[in-house]
């Protein structure tokens, strides 16, 4: 049951309130809101005699909620949010800030950059950056709003979208006539394109020959690179065979730029995936848009090798 708008709590009360609970410290949600800890305090302890229920419980520098409070939180959270998000979209400049996507250079180049434009065409008022960097980003300190990252389970955030796995198997180009690699004498035969980077050795040819079973023979030709886009492009102009990450090469699979040329094997990393993160657990409308676009994008892609 609602209460009459003339009882409800004043703004900055409920305000402050609402800060110290993201917070979970009223110390760092005073600075949030240019307040002392004192008068944050205060806001509260009036908020709490004007509804006469306990809405936080106050440790030695930590805060906790009560039931009550935990209630008021959530319901108090999301009203705030979508009123600073009403707010955000009518400030001067603010309708044009750009929604900053992060991911690896590799995943840039084969996964996100061929499908933008149906993101535009989906949503032609959203400007989208891309950030294609390598590095592990503190999304916030760099202003970023999603990352796409590789990585296991267990280094993401609870509220990380798992994209989808990872199928490692053999391709080349069409135009390079090569046919199905399956013993060592015809991988040795072949031109090899390898993804010279230590800290990801199930990428490397070694990897894949134990995995096949077989004893790795000297191959006519090595090429390597030490960006994994780089390899891909060497494969596509007919340079050589690579090992295939097939779910980001869906594009090139089903254009024919690609095709796979040897049976999948197993990644010693079968448990790493791509995972989709958040900068902020109530991002802006916008970037929520983008964020279930990707979602999607990812949700749709049908096997590579159907």
């Amino acid at each position: 049951m609602s209460v009459p708008l003339v009882r409800l709590s004043g703004l900055d009360a409920l305000r402050g309130f609402v800060a110290a609970g993201r917070r979970m410290s009223i110390a760092l949600a005073a600075e949030d809101l240019c307040l002392s800890p004192s008068a944050l305090s205060k806001q509260i302890s009036k908020l709490e005699e004007s509804l006469g229920v306990r809405l936080l419980v106050r440790g030695h520098r930590s805060i906790a909620f009560t039931q009550e409070g935990a209630e008021l939180y959530q319901a108090g959270n999301l009203a705030l949010q979508q009123l600073q998000d009403a707010v955000g979209s009518i400030l001067p400049g603010a309708a044009g800030k750009p929604v900053t996507v992060t991911a690896s250079i590799g995943v840039t180049a084969l996964w996100l950059l061929p499908r933008l434009g149906r993101l535009h065409q989906q949503h032609p008022d959203i400007d989208v950056r891309v950030a294609a960097n390598n590095a592990v980003l503190d999304l916030k300190a760099e202003d970023v709003d999603l990352s796409i990252r590789y990585c296991s389970e267990t280094v993401v955030p609870d509220s990380a979208i798992r994209l989808f796995g990872e199928t490692i198997r053999p391709v080349a180009s069409p135009l390079l006539g090569v046919g199905d690699i399956d013993s060592p004498d015809a991988l040795a035969q072949q031109v090899l394109l390898e993804f010279d980077d230590a800290r990801r050795p199930w990428l490397q040819w070694s990897s894949w020959v134990a995995g096949a079973g077989w004893g790795f023979r000297k191959p006519r030709g090595l090429l390597r690179f030490n960006q994994y886009d780089l390899v891909i492009q060497a494969a596509m102009a007919g340079q050589g065979i690579a090992l295939g990450r097939l779910e980001l090469l869906g594009p090139m699979l089903r254009a024919g730029q690609l095709r796979t040329i040897g049976t999948p094997v197993a990644a010693p990393a079968c448990e790493l995936a791509y995972w989709l993160v958040m900068a902020d657990k109530l991002p802006r409308r916008s970037v929520m848009r983008v964020a279930d676009w990707i979602e999607a994008e990812a949700r749709a892609q049908r096997s590579p090798t159907q």
